[in-house]
C-alpha cells in the first residue's frame, strides 16, 4: 500500500537555488532546511497540510522522479520487480527501482505523517487571484511502452484506472493521495520522461506569472500552456479545476 507520493524535482546544481525560489514562489511554499551529505535536497513546506514535493540538486540535466512511501520496502520491491521493474540501487533508507519504461522511482519508509488520512486541497494563489495546485505527474511513454508501463503503474498502485479525454491520455486516481498519474502516448518513439502538471483557474494568467518569475513559455496547447523553468525543465499549466483536478 502506497501510504504518500511525493513528487521529487530533480534541477542541475548550478541552477537549483533558482529553481527552489521558483517552485516554493509558485506553489506557495517556504523552502526547508538543505539536508543530505552535500546539502542537496530540500522540501517545499505549504503553510497548511503535509508537504508533497521535494527537489534534488543534481549533476545532470534533471528530471522527475517519484518517492513512494510504503510500510515495508522489502515486499514493496518484490511486488514491484515481479511486475517488471528493476533496482537500480539499494540503500538503507530508501531502494531506487525504474519502471518497464525507464521512470525512476524510489521506495521510502512511511514516516507518521503519510497516514493522515484524505490528502488536504492546498492550493496556491497568485497576486491577481488566480488559483493553482501541483497535482499531477505526467509520464511520458512512446508508443512501444505505454501499454506495459500503464499495466504496471495501475498494479503496482491499485488505484482507478479512467481514460482521458483525448485517446492519448489516461489518469490513475489513487486515495488520499496528493498527487495523481497522467499516462500520455506520445507521438514518437523516443525515452521514457516525465513533468510535472499544475491546474489552473486561469492558464494564460499562471503562464504570465510564472514567466514574470523566470519561466520560458514553449507553446500554447488546447486546454494547457507548456513552459520551462529556471532549470531547463519542462512542465505544464493546465486548465483542470484546482481543488477536483
Amino acid at each position: 500500500m502506497i501510504r504518500w507520493t511525493w513528487a521529487f524535482l530533480d534541477r542541475p546544481v548550478d541552477t537549483f537555488a533558482d529553481c527552489a525560489r521558483f517552485w516554493a514562489k509558485v506553489t506557495d511554499s517556504t523552502v526547508s532546511a538543505p539536508r543530505g551529505e552535500h546539502d542537496e535536497f530540500v522540501t517545499l513546506l505549504p503553510a497548511t497540510g503535509p508537504a508533497w514535493i521535494k527537489m534534488q540538486a543534481v549533476d545532470d540535466d534533471g528530471g522527475i522522479h517519484l518517492d513512494l512511501d510504503v510500510d515495508d520496502i522489502p515486499a514493496a520491491v518484490a511486488t514491484a520487480t515481479g511486475l517488471g521493474a528493476r533496482v537500480v540501487a539499494e540503500l538503507p533508507a530508501y531502494t531506487v527501482l525504474r519502471s518497464p519504461a525507464g521512470q525512476t522511482f524510489c521506495f521510502t519508509p512511511a514516516a507518521d505523517t503519510s497516514d493522515l488520512g484524505p490528502a488536504p486541497v492546498t492550493v496556491s494563489t497568485a497576486p491577481d487571484g488566480t488559483v493553482t495546485r501541483l497535482d499531477q505527474i505526467c509520464l511520458d511513454l512512446s508508443p512501444r511502452d505505454i501499454d506495459a508501463d500503464t499495466a504496471f503503474w495501475q498494479s503496482l498502485t491499485d488505484w482507478t484506472h479512467k481514460p482521458g479525454r483525448r485517446p492519448e491520455f489516461s489518469r490513475l486516481r489513487g486515495p488520499d493521495q496528493p498527487l495523481h498519474f497522467l499516462l500520455q502516448r506520445l507521438d514518437d518513439p523516443g525515452p521514457t520522461g516525465a513533468h510535472v502538471d499544475l491546474a489552473s483557474s486561469n492558464i494564460a494568467a499562471t503562464a504570465a506569472w510564472h514567466e514574470s518569475l523566470g519561466a520560458t513559455r514553449i507553446t500554447d496547447g488546447e486546454q494547457w500552456i507548456v513552459l520551462r523553468d529556471p532549470g531547463n525543465a519542462v512542465y505544464c499549466v493546465t486548465s483542470r479545476d484546482p481543488y477536483t483536478g
